[in-house]
Formats: structure tokens, C-alpha cells, sequence
């Protein structure tokens, strides 16, 4: 019996789960420390050698997370559902998670506990830091950056060579033809910073 905790069991938890299933696990145990129908994360402390996802769609509650069970001792797993399509050449780090129809293209580097939703693209060489979420149907080109923390919005589109800052907010249907700076709330097409993301 392979068993996994999904920390976290609102929606994102749900589709987390079920990429878990698809990837092997056959008992899924759910972590809630908001919820009071799973047991809370204090409660699983003694039962480390059960690996963890994180089932939380916020980047930085995410992160916080991340590093709560690590310094508890689990080992966070990074899920590939089988129905993605990852590049041999490709580096996904420890505790993300890559969802149906997803593409990863040659030497593209993916940071820890980073979401790619389901059917977006990560062309060739591009470089994604820790705890990015890149939205369903978004697609990057080739050589695109973005950084730790940065939200990529449903169905926006970047193009080749754009670094895109830490801790951004890119909106939906977005076409980002410029760099973004960090900590920026950025919308359109073309795609322009319209404020801070604070």
C-alpha cells in the first residue's frame, strides 16, 4: 500500500489527490489544519516515513507550508501525472507538481513546490524559480524567466526571452511582450504593470 498526505484539502487539494492516484498512490490521507474532519498537521508529526504533498494553491501559504513539513522531517514529492509530457532534459524540483496535458520542454528548469496547471506550456530553457504557479493554458516561450513566487494567470502568453520578477501577479489572457520588474501587478495585451503587488 502506497500512502501519501496531501497537506491541504480544499479544491487544489482534491486535484493534487488525484494526481497522486494517477501517479501510484493508493491511499491518500488528507492534512487539514483548517478543518477539523482531517487531522491537522501536529497530529501526523509521529508518521514521517509517509511522504507529503502540498495541496495549497497560494504561492506563499505554499512556501510556508513547504517549509514547515521539511523542517518536521517529510519528504515533499514532486507528482507528474502521467499525462504530461516532461523532457528527459527537463529539472523539476523537490514538491512540485505537473498536471494532465502539460508540456516541459529540452533543459527547462522548474523550481521547488511549483505548480504547472493543467495544459500549459514551459517551452525550452526557461527557468522557473520556487513556488511559482503557472495558470492552466498558459504558454511560455523559449528562454522565459519568472520568478520565486510569481502568479501566471489562466491563458496568458509570453514570449521568448521575457524575465518576469519574484513575487508577481500576471493576469488572465495576459501577452507579455516587455520584462515585468518584481513585486508587480501586470494585465493585458500587451502586458503592462498597472501596480504593486504588495
Amino acid at each position: 500500500m502506497k500512502q501519501i498526505y496531501i497537506y491541504g484539502a480544499s479544491g487544489h487539494g482534491l486535484v493534487v489527490a488525484d494526481i497522486a492516484r494517477a501517479c501510484g498512490y493508493d491511499e491518500i490521507i488528507f492534512v487539514d489544519d483548517w478543518n477539523n474532519k482531517f487531522q491537522s498537521f501536529e497530529q501526523i508529526l509521529l508518521n514521517t516515513n509517509i511522504p507529503m504533498a502540498i495541496g495549497i494553491g497560494s504561492n506563499k501559504t505554499r512556501k510556508k507550508l513547504f517549509e514547515k513539513a521539511k523542517l518536521s522531517g517529510f519528504e515533499l514529492v514532486t507528482l507528474e501525472h502521467p499525462g504530461s509530457i516532461v523532457s528527459p532534459s527537463a529539472v523539476i524540483g523537490e514538491g512540485s507538481v505537473v498536471m494532465p496535458l502539460v508540456v516541459v520542454n529540452a533543459k527547462a528548469q522548474i523550481g521547488n513546490g511549483v505548480i504547472l496547471n493543467s495544459g500549459c506550456v514551459i517551452e525550452h530553457e526557461c527557468i522557473i524559480e520556487d513556488f511559482v504557479h503557472v495558470s492552466p493554458a498558459a504558454a511560455l516561450a523559449g528562454n522565459v524567466i519568472v520568478g520565486e513566487l510569481t502568479h501566471i494567470g489562466i491563458g496568458s502568453n509570453v514570449i521568448q526571452g521575457i524575465s518576469i520578477g519574484s513575487n508577481c501577479i500576471v493576469g488572465a489572457g495576459s501577452v507579455i511582450v516587455k520584462n515585468i520588474k518584481n513585486n508587480k501587478k501586470a494585465y493585458g495585451n500587451p502586458c503592462k504593470e498597472i501596480g504593486e503587488n504588495e
